[in-house]
């Protein structure tokens, strides 16, 4: 059967659908209709259900559970860097493993966490945000969380049975080619490209399809929440960013694989058609963990501020200025090749034109909290913390979009610097505050407040400890990418005083893990909103119930919660039945109900269709005949994820005599 099943139904304020049964404690009205519901939309219980698992919460929980483990684990092999770097001459490391670790770090945290983060964040909040009960297609959503996971493990196997990748995350040909990198390294890699695009590209279409079709009526697309409409952008350069570098990646894998010839010069290819390819996904990339860190801002701000967004048109004409001008930026990472000058003036416009937006969502936040009475809780210094970092790594970025500037430092720690900058400010911290905002919802449970400080001031004294000095570094010659330097160098203070940076920022994020484990067993009980916010997500139960809400909400405005419901106007809707995975949507525009929608039954389909594609993925880096053998399980678990079966049928049947 299709993922969901819609058909025409009545109007707004109908009764409730009786229910066609009792819970065993008897109990009638409201309560009995949300244990209903919540049994209704619950996956199956024991080790088996696991695996069938489709609710929006608990797959985005598994899958921030899963990016915080390869966060902490990409941060392991930071530390090695750093110790490897910490004095000239270190012999921690030899050159090899140095290449392996330092690849599998950029490769870990740009493809295993930065971007898929944002999209777990999202998949757990977005629904709740828009008042859904769950999202588009929830099987999709299960398969696409099990795609990611085997691509990740199978990475991480491959790095510790010493087949990691060793051409740095951005894969450079020729040395990413089989001239210098033979064996079967940069093929993993280049095949866990492609676990990840499809994953991403599922959530995109997701989240777009949550967005436009399953808010709730009344939320037009001028009330939508802006961590919302950061979402709806972020999903939309999704689809247009990742193809080209899937398309890279599989180019890649058929020049090592089948002998072609598409980077090979001697052969009529070009190593800069990989540097294109990649980096117009690469550019853009950068936005998508950065636009939902805004996004994030524009949540937590207005909370802590206690006062609505200032200028909330601009802030979401911004967003998406920012969205169209990130596609216009990617060859400023080949200013040091023979790009045409002309090209390259034509790019740094574009580069500092991108500026204009950021700064105007600034000016807005700053607005806002410079009007409101401001609430000084571990969120918002986050939220402060934001503005001294991101100006930082946004003037470099600045500096970096000239061309003669960026020709001098170009391939220098300079650029490490400015884009650590720009990644960790304009993204893990506002995640690590929207982390300490959001969680109260997650789990029910507050976090510790004095930990929490202890934890925000390691992490933000050790990040710039260790990261402020590689600008130093940079100007100094310091090259990235190499595993020691001599002692006449000079370069050894500086880069002791960045390793003890690195490691106040860990222990920060250490904190903030133990402050959170230890909450969600005995954190205060925080009840539906806490914080006293406006947006939906507030107006159900802390962690929310497997159906999210009994009745679906009816939206008056921007604010539903600060706003309330005018006189006479309906402030839920009525008439979907308790005992049926039922939903209705609305229109694009104006949020309008437009019919009533079938969601599938928990399935294992998901899970057995996600584990025949690893299979096939991971035999297509051995033998092209092999891949193709592997088609046929790929094909068989997909028939039968959408064999129509009897249960779906029946009640698609009984929806439709429902009076």
């Amino acid at each position: 059967m299709s993922e969901q099943r819609t058909r025409a139904r009545g109007p707004l304020g109908e009764e409730p659908h009786p229910t066609r049964g009792r819970t065993k404690d008897g109990l009638a009205g409201g309560e009995l209709v949300a244990r209903v519901l919540d049994d209704t939309w619950s996956d199956p219980p024991g080790f088996f259900g696991w695996f069938c698992a489709i609710n929006h919460k608990t797959i985005g929980k598994r899958f921030i559970v899963t990016c915080m483990v390869f966060f902490a684990l990409g941060g392991i092999l930071a530390a090695m860097i750093r110790l490897q770097l910490a004095r000239p001459g270190h012999p921690f490391m030899d050159p090899d493993l140095y290449d392996m670790v330092f690849s599998m770090h950029g490769t870990n945290m740009m493809f295993l966490f930065a971007v898929p983060v944002m999209q777990a964040v999202a998949i757990y909040l977005v629904p709740l945000m828009v008042g859904a009960r769950s999202t588009a297609f929830p099987r999709m959503t299960a398969y696409s969380y099990w795609i990611f996971l085997f691509g990740g493990v199978m990475i991480w196997i491959a790095f510790f049975c010493n087949t990691g990748p060793e051409a740095g995350w951005f894969s450079y040909v020729p040395l990413a080619g089989p001239a210098y990198s033979p064996g079967k390294r940069t093929d993993f890699w280049a095949q866990m490209i492609t676990f990840t695009e499809v994953s991403a590209l599922l959530d995109a279409i997701i989240i777009i399809c949550t967005v436009f079709k399953m808010r709730a009526p009344g939320m037009t697309l001028n009330r939508i929440p802006l961590y919302v409409w950061a979402m709806l952008v972020t999903a939309f350069m999704i689809l247009f960013a990742m193809p080209a570098v899937a398309l890279a990646s599989t180019l890649l894998i058929l020049d090592r694989l089948v002998a072609t010839h598409f980077y090979n010069p001697a052969e009529g290819g070009d190593v800069l058609l990989w540097q294109h390819l990649f980096w117009f996904f690469g550019h853009p990339e950068v936005y998508l963990i950065f636009l939902p860190g805004l996004g994030f801002m524009s949540a937590m701000i207005p909370t802590f501020a206690r006062r609505p967004m200032f200028g909330y048109t601009a802030m979401v004409l911004s967003v998406i200025a920012t969205g169209f001008l990130s596609f216009g930026l990617w060859v400023h990472h080949m200013f040091a090749t023979n790009v045409p000058e002309l090209g390259k003036t034509f790019f740094t416009a574009a580069s500092m034109l991108i500026a204009i937006p950021t700064a105007t969502q600034i000016f807005c936040w700053i607005a806002t909290l410079w009007t409101g009475r401001l609430n000084f809780r571990v969120p918002l210094l986050y939220v402060l913390s934001f503005f001294f970092i991101l100006v930082i790594g946004g003037l470099t970025g600045l500096m970096l979009a000239s061309v003669s500037l960026d020709s001098q430092v170009h391939d220098s720690y300079f650029v490490v610097a400015h884009l650590h900058y720009v990644l960790l400010g304009g993204a893990v911290f506002p995640l690590f505050g929207a982390f300490y905002y959001w969680f109260p919802k997650f789990t029910g449970r507050m976090m510790s407040e004095n930990l929490g400080r202890w934890g925000f001031w390691l992490m933000f004294i050790g990040f710039n400890v260790a990261f402020f000095p590689m600008h130093l570094l940079g100007l100094q010659g310091m090259p990235r990418r190499v595993y020691t330097y001599a002692p006449e160098m000079g370069w050894g203070g500086l880069n002791q005083l960045a390793t003890v940076g690195a490691l106040a920022l860990a222990l920060g994020i250490f904190l903030v893990l133990v402050n959170a484990v230890v909450s969600a067993r005995r954190g205060e009980l925080a009840g539906p909103d806490p914080w006293g916010a406006g947006t939906l997500e507030w107006a159900t139960a802390s962690p929310p119930r497997m159906c999210n809400f009994p009745v679906i909400p009816v939206v008056h405005g921007r604010d539903p919660l600060w706003q309330g419901v005018p006189e006479g106007e309906p402030d839920h809707v009525a008439g979907l039945a308790a005992d049926l995975r039922e939903l209705i949507s609305t229109t694009v525009v104006d949020a309008r109900p437009d019919s009533r929608m079938m969601f599938p039954d928990s399935s294992p389909w998901p899970f057995l269709s996600a584990l025949a594609t690893t299979i096939f993925f991971i035999g297509s880096i051995f033998s092209p005949v092999l891949a193709a053998v592997l088609t046929v399980p790929v094909a068989i678990a997909l028939i039968a994820w959408f064999w129509p079966r009897r249960q779906e049928a029946a009640e698609e049947l009984a929806l439709e005599k429902i009076p």
